[in-house]
């Protein structure tokens, strides 16, 4: 699996990926995120010109997609999707790994992302990857800023939580 920078045409794919990476969500009860919108495309286009839109590609169209952008010091992941055609390939992986090493290049000091605590593909997936859970203490006054907007949009519905991988 290839990753490269999306390019600005494929930003309609990375939106028909979210759809479909939100359809599991509804087996857990949770139809309201596997209905929410994907990012739009001034937001995909504004991580895509800043350098951080990245895409795991099969014969060069995204199946997976990361974005990412710098919060107070690390590279934080504000979306990682992959479709539910191509999962269990280790893409998700392959991402979180080339995104490491993107911030590693930046002097960045490791990943942080928000995510569910109890989805079996969300916080116990990046634990097995070497995510740690933050504590209230440790967050950062951009991470609080992320997690307060989230709350707004309703996220806090279900258990969510900070991680970090150094």
């Amino acid at each position: 699996m290839r990753i490269r920078p999306v390019a600005a045409d494929e930003l309609p794919v990375l939106q028909d990926i979210e759809r479909a990476a939100g359809t599991p969500f509804r087996a857990l009860g949770m139809a309201v995120i596997a209905e929410d919108d994907p990012p739009s495309l001034a937001d995909l286009e504004r991580y895509r010109r800043a350098g951080r839109a990245w895409g795991a590609v099969e014969d060069e169209v995204p199946v997976a997609y990361l974005i990412a952008e710098p919060v107070d010091g690390a590279l934080h992941v504000e979306q990682i999707s992959v479709h539910p055609d191509f999962a269990h390939r280790r893409i998700g992986r392959t991402l979180l790994a080339y995104a490491a090493e993107r911030a590693r290049e930046e002097g960045l000091g490791g990943l942080t992302l928000t995510t569910f605590a109890e989805v079996p593909w969300n916080a116990p997936y990046y634990e097995r990857l070497g995510f740690r859970v933050l504590t209230e203490a440790e967050l950062t006054p951009g991470l609080r800023k992320i997690r307060a907007h989230e709350a707004e949009l309703g996220l806090d519905r279900w258990p969510r939580v900070c991680m970090r991988r150094d």
